[in-house]
């Protein structure tokens, strides 16, 4: 099916020069006014070394952020969701931001009207982490604000890679593998966002229902030939080279295979046959996929003469400057087998007080005036805001009536009341194994309750003076945990440091 769309779209596609002024006249978008907005999208192909340079200087230009660089345009806008966008800190980049806002108000002023917008997540992991979070809090607000979100899940570019941001390539993974990891990061989105109702479930569909989609089921289909002739004559290499993923690969000097070279093009693609498949006007993403996004846009207007929109988030970084979701830990999991809930909320609880507002404003729903509350909190105080967010951030992933459970857990760890260890990561050793060999060492049990990410970082805790067993220290980072440790008990609690523990219990 993909091929034969791609070869009915060959024509419109190579004649390019025509449709893209059709489309210009059309549509009102001139070169002049478009350059005011955002981006030149609506222009000829560029034909000469100065337009393409210009067209490369526009795409570096449009890396401010909105809020500086329209932010008139942003005090007016009418839609909800970009109202939501702008209002909670989510937006960085936008190609034409009038036009879209005058199209998602038209669709939230119209019953059963909504505007099919996708966001992309490769299954490089078996579970996403907090740096995928933001994207898919944009996916919640969109479907609260009346329009359809399409969860793309790259089961066919994740054969191939996403080069941004990295030093060096990712490793080819299985078909095997890669199913397994969407069934894995398909576990988080069901937390977050409502899917459209299978046949069996009795339901009726709504307009704003989600979907899931896998790219795999066009892009492995292609016939490699067809589509070079029909899409590589749209891409341009000054242009590819032009975007940074490129630029900071070629600047390290790291080795950048002609396959990655190839991952722009093939989510350019992406964008294309979900316009055709499924009406998606808007693609979403961070701001480091700004130039991918933009050659979908430009793609489907030199093909199919559509308009199509992107629109990029910031890439959040905590206040010192390091990256979101990393901990001195590893990931911060989104899947409860990868991460208790317990620690989940602790990764919430120690945010700086720098970045708590900002967090509480993105990660969770509460109102913007409650919120306005919590920032005038100074001191000690911030504390309490630091544990609402804790809270709310919880309870979005993990539900709410997980929250009892973690309070408990810590007083008894913290203010020394209560003994509930319920929702500490917990794992079960028998009788039989702790006598054998003098018991289980205590560097495979940090690691198997993921208080250290492996056996050396265990036993630096250990000889650093912060691994404890219960409240007693551990001091030999050989030593091991045996049945009398557990005295009349049928469980133990490891500790790592003052805030993190786990729960060894016996069968």
């Amino acid at each position: 099916m993909a091929m034969a769309l791609a070869s009915s779209h060959w024509k419109a596609c190579n004649a390019f020069g025509g449709v893209a002024k059709l489309a210009s006249s059309s549509i009102g978008v001139t070169r002049s006014t478009w350059k005011g907005q955002e981006y030149r999208l609506f222009g000829s192909v560029p034909s000469t070394a100065e337009e393409e340079e210009e067209e490369i200087a526009v795409v570096a230009e449009s890396s401010s952020s909105i809020y500086d660089s329209h932010a008139e345009d942003l005090s007016k806008v009418k839609s909800k969701f970009l109202q939501t966008m702008r209002d909670r800190g989510f937006l960085h980049q936008c190609t034409n931001l009038v036009e879209l806002d005058a199209q998602l108000t038209e669709q939230e002023n119209t019953e059963g009207g909504a505007l099919p917008a996708y966001l992309g997540f490769d299954a490089t992991a078996d579970s996403l982490h907090v740096g995928s979070l933001l994207q898919i809090m944009i996916l919640r607000h969109l479907q609260q604000s009346g329009h359809r979100p399409i969860v793309l899940v790259g089961g066919g570019t994740s054969k191939v890679g996403d080069p941004t941001g990295k030093d060096e390539s990712r490793q080819l993974l299985t078909d095997e593998a890669i199913q397994k990891n969407i069934d894995g990061i398909s576990k988080a989105f069901k937390k977050f966002i409502h899917f459209a109702p299978t046949d069996d479930d009795g339901e009726e569909q709504k307009a704003n229902d989600a979907i899931m989609v896998n790219n795999d089921d066009w892009l492995s289909t292609l016939n490699y030939m067809e589509f070079l002739r029909d899409y590589g004559t749209q891409f341009t290499i000054n242009r590819m080279l032009s975007f940074e993923s490129v630029k900071q690969r070629l600047t390290r000097e790291a080795p950048f295979s002609f396959l990655e070279f190839n991952y722009m093009i093939l989510q350019a693609y992406d964008f294309l046959e979900l316009n055709r498949r499924h009406k998606a006007k808007l693609q979403l993403g961070g701001s480091d996929q700004w130039g991918n996004i933009v050659a979908g846009t430009e793609l489907g207007r030199r093909c199919d003469s559509v308009q199509l929109f992107g629109l990029t988030a910031p890439l959040i970084t905590t206040s010192d400057g390091k990256k979101m979701g990393k901990t001195a830990n590893g990931a911060v999991w989104l899947n409860q087998d990868k991460l208790s809930e317990y620690d989940y909320w602790q990764f919430w609880r120690n945010t700086a007080d720098a970045d708590v507002i900002r967090f509480i404003k993105l990660f969770t729903e509460l109102s913007l005036e409650d919120v306005a509350e919590l920032e005038k909190l100074k001191g000690a105080d911030i504390n309490k805001a630091k544990v609402i967010l804790a809270d709310e951030a919880t309870a979005l992933l993990h539900g709410k009536e997980t929250l009892s459970a973690i309070h408990k857990t810590v007083n008894n760890m913290f203010k020394g009341g209560g003994v509930s260890t319920d929702s500490l990561p917990r794992i079960f050793v028998t009788k039989d194994k702790m006598t054998e060999d003098g018991g289980i060492s205590f560097a495979d049990l940090f690691l198997q309750l993921k208080l250290a990410s492996s056996k050396k970082e265990a036993r630096r805790l250990i000889q650093g003076g912060g691994a404890r067993l219960g409240d007693e220290k551990i001091t030999d980072q050989n030593g091991s945990l045996n049945l009398t440790d557990f005295d009349d008990s049928a469980e133990v609690t490891l500790r790592a440091g003052k805030k993190r523990a786990g729960v060894v219990e016996l069968q």
